[in-house]
């Protein structure tokens, strides 16, 4: 949908998350600015994003080497994770343990430091026993969990010298005032489930500020009491409001699912009074949790599943006075 808008060039992922649109869009020579207030969401962003690969991926080959040889030495990771939960094999949290303290050494620049942090991030995940989000672990262990942990570079990508990318690690409304660029991707929130919440063990991993935590899930303490009010439905309304007010960028691409706080109504008025809205929606499936269906704290399985495929939206705002005339473009369009 971006390269059929004429004149883009930059870009601002205000909730970048795992950073694949904005190395999606990096790929196609877009100037990103990938934004997140999650510490692991940014580190991502800065390896996927900011980081040059011409000049990390030699020394990124290297220590990738050093870490996979490395000897284990179980630590806060392996005790919190591995034994009080079970995320993970206890072998393969001794080797994170003991690569996350290797790496905590190194004096390595920060973009290094984040290609390393992602790889043993990805590394990790390759080996966990979940569904998919860290809300909980299996009751039996997953096939890939006996596995060897073991490293590999990220899919890096050069730079480009005109249109250099960067990554920001700033609170949303703050993102919104500061920020700007042709173009605004917006993803934020849409329910009761906090992506912190959902990742904290890659939080952790991250800050290695090693968190009391609480909890069958062994969560970080502060998912407690760092909320976001797009978590909230009370509240999800006058944040939307209030961030796209001060979003300075001229074009807009909004996603958001059927199943969040804002109906497509509500999403397209408060969109309206900044140009002409275009909405497209997709069909998908459902997230993984609703595939198995809902479960209590105890691993029982509680409730019905409804329904297993919902409707993803992509919500595209020009300029007042500029049509979108691009491939699929609806025929009718919310114009202020």
């Amino acid at each position: 949908m971006v390269d059929s808008l004429d004149g883009i060039t930059s870009v601002v992922d205000y909730f970048s998350g795992t950073s694949r649109v904005g190395h999606a869009l990096k790929a196609q020579g877009y100037q990103v600015t990938a934004n997140d207030y999650a510490t692991y969401a940014h580190c991502l962003a800065t390896c996927y994003v900011q980081a040059d690969r011409s000049k990390v991926l030699h020394h990124a080959d290297q220590l990738v080497a050093e870490f996979n040889a490395i000897t284990p030495q179980a630590g806060y990771f392996t005790k919190t994770f591995c034994e009080d939960a079970r995320y993970f094999k206890p072998e393969n949290g001794a080797r994170i343990d003991a690569i996350r303290e290797s790496i905590e050494s190194k004096d390595l620049d920060p973009n290094l430091k984040a290609v390393m942090l992602v790889s043993l991030m990805e590394a990790a995940d390759r080996v966990d026993s979940t569904t998919g989000v860290q809300m909980a672990y299996l009751k039996k262990w997953a096939p890939r969990a006996h596995n060897k942990l073991e490293l590999r570079v990220p899919d890096l990508l050069p730079s480009l010298p005109d249109r250099p990318c960067s990554a920001t690690n700033l609170e949303a409304q703050d993102a919104a005032r500061q920020l700007t660029a042709d173009l605004a991707y917006i993803d934020p929130p849409y329910n009761q489930h906090s992506y912190l919440g959902n990742y904290h063990i890659w939080e952790s991993l991250v800050r290695w500020d090693k968190p009391e935590t609480y909890g069958i899930a062994n969560k970080r303490i502060d998912c407690k009491t760092r909320k976001s009010d797009f978590n909230s439905k009370p509240k999800s309304i006058i944040a939307m409001q209030d961030f796209i007010n001060k979003v300075r960028c001229p074009y807009k691409l909004v996603s958001f699912n059927n199943e969040g706080y804002l109906d497509k109504a509500t999403m397209e008025s408060i969109l309206a009074p900044h140009g002409n809205v275009y909405t497209i929606g997709h069909d998908y499936k459902r997230y993984v949790g609703a595939q198995i269906g809902i479960h209590n704290q105890s691993g029982t399985k509680v409730g019905k599943i409804t329904h297993l495929r919902n409707t993803e939206y992509l919500f595209l705002v020009t300029p007042h006075g500029v049509e979108w005339k691009g491939v699929g473009a609806p025929a009718a369009a919310v114009v202020a």
